[in-house]
Formats: structure tokens, sequence, C-alpha cells
């Protein structure tokens, strides 16, 4: 495990079990790497020690100094805000789809790794998780025990229904009051114009966004070649397919699908990544951290 930077390959960070050593894994190897790129004004750099108070964590007292003073001193970081992040991760049955890994799962291991690095750096950090309808919404904290609970919510999001994006984002934008950075996690298989109209009420609101559009290689590249029998991952209905046939105009129209996202985001000045799920998770955390960056 010396070369932590490996975790940060989703077939790789698959086969473990735990989801607080796959999170610790990813971040702390692409922190490491941070140390050797561009990015590297990302990562927390100490400015000033202040006296420990009561509350304070422990952990973070600094005992060099007080062998020499025989007082306890905290360190302190420039990046240490009062950032609130909301991390929305969808569990509608089509993120169930995938072969090596599927979106879902890509979508959890990365919401935990953002989860840990939101944590890392003493930000409040809250989850929704939500299909038709909200499924499970834990608000932001700085606390280790609201992080343990984030990623038992996040261990046990299993598919769901189908997919009501657009509803549950505007009731969310009426929910969450107080202002801070939202995260969305999700293929957005829905309406884009009604998704992106949606999204706006967060902006309304003064909330900063980010959405990482998850999609699996095979809605990219459509690669099937047999007549075979489909089914819809969300309503369990089946249509029989002729690959061939069908292949030209579905790309064009799946491009086309993607292009309106990219184009309404930009439009609507919302952040947006479209990740493919063989991606290494730098991407997306570097997506993050320039956000951020931004907003201290």
């Amino acid at each position: 495990m010396k070369d932590k930077a490996r975790y940060l390959d989703p077939e790789v960070l698959a086969r473990l079990s735990n989801l607080e050593l796959k999170a610790r894994l990813v971040v702390e190897g692409f922190l490491t790497g941070l140390h050797h790129s561009p990015y590297k004004g990302f990562s927390q750099e100490f400015t000033d020690y202040r006296l420990y108070i009561s509350g304070d964590e422990i952990k973070r007292i600094d005992w060099k100094v007080y062998a020499r003073r025989d007082r306890f001193y905290i360190k302190e970081y420039q990046e240490e805000t009062n950032l609130r992040g909301y991390i929305l991760l969808d569990k509608s049955g089509s993120m169930g789809y995938g072969k090596k890994i599927t979106k879902l799962d890509y979508g959890k291991f990365l919401s935990a790794c953002l989860a840990y690095l939101l944590f890392k750096q003493h930000d409040g950090i809250g989850i929704i998780t939500f299909d038709t309808k909200i499924n499970e919404f834990i608000p932001p904290s700085a606390k280790k025990i609201n992080f343990t609970r984030i990623l038992d919510a996040i261990d046990r999001v299993t598919p769901g229904n189908e997919t009501s994006l657009a509803n549950v984002l505007f009731d969310l934008g009426q929910k969450i009051k107080r202002r801070g950075l939202v995260i969305l996690i999700s293929d957005l298989f829905d309406k884009p114009a009604e998704v992106i109209r949606s999204l706006k009420s967060f902006r309304a609101r003064k909330h900063e966004i980010i959405v990482f559009q998850t999609i699996d290689p095979d809605e990219f590249t459509f690669p099937f070649t047999e007549t075979a029998l489909f089914q819809d991952m969300e309503t369990d209905e089946y249509l029989v397919i002729e690959p061939k046939s069908i292949k030209n105009s579905y790309q064009k129209k799946f491009r086309a699908f993607l292009d309106y996202y990219q184009k309404g985001m930009l439009e609507s000045h919302i952040d947006y990544a479209l990740i493919n799920t063989t991606q290494n998770y730098d991407r997306a955390l570097i997506t993050y951290l320039q956000k951020r960056a931004k907003l201290l």
C-alpha cells in the first residue's frame, strides 16, 4: 500500500471493502500527488499557531511546542473555513448500470472521497440521497460523528426507483436554507431543460454548485452488436432491439443530450464535469478544490 495514488483507479478501489479506508487512500494518495503537480497550492498550508481552547481536537496540539513552552498550541491552516458542503447522490435505477463498476458505486466512492476531503479540511459536510424522493438527509457538520454517519448512509445506498431528478432538485432548492456548496453526483437522466431550471433554484439562493455527470463507457460507445432484449433499469420494461440499426442515431442523440447539459450549465454559471466511470478520481477532486479555492 505504499503507492496510495493507485487507489485513484476505480477498479482497484472497488476491490476494497471498507468505505472509509477507500476514501482515505484516495484522498491521501491524491494530496500526495498534489505536491508534484501544478495544483500543489490547493493543499492546506500552515500559517500560524494559536492557544488551545476547550473543544479543540487534541490531535491538533503541537506537542513539540508544548515541550518548549509548557503550554498547548494549535496549528492553524490557511484553508480552514466554515464552508458548508452538501453532497447530493442520485440512487435512481439507471445509476445501477455498469460492467466493471456501476455508476452508483462510482458515485458512492466519489461521495465518500469528497466527504473525507471536506472533513479533513474542517468544513461542514452533509449528504442527501434520492431517487423519486429524498431518501436520507444528513445536515452539514464538521464533527467526526457526522462524517461517520455520512459514510454509513453512503454504504447503505442501493439502486432505487425511476428518476425524478428535476422535481427532487427543486424541492431541495427550497429546503436547503443556509448558503453553501452543493455537489450533485448523477447521470442526469431526466429532461435536461427541467434539470437545469431546478439547479437554478440553488443559484437563486446564492449556493455554489458543482455537477458531476457520471456516465458508463457503454453509454458513449453503444458497443452492442447482436439483437437482444434490453431492460429499462427504472421501469423494468423490456424491448427487443437490433443495435446496428440504431447505433448511429443513438450516438447522435446521446451526444446532443450531453452537449445540452454542457452548454446549459455554462450559461447558468454552474461548474460541470462529465465523468466517465473508468476515470481516476483525481479529476473530480481537482474540480472540487478549484471551486473551493474560489470561495475562500
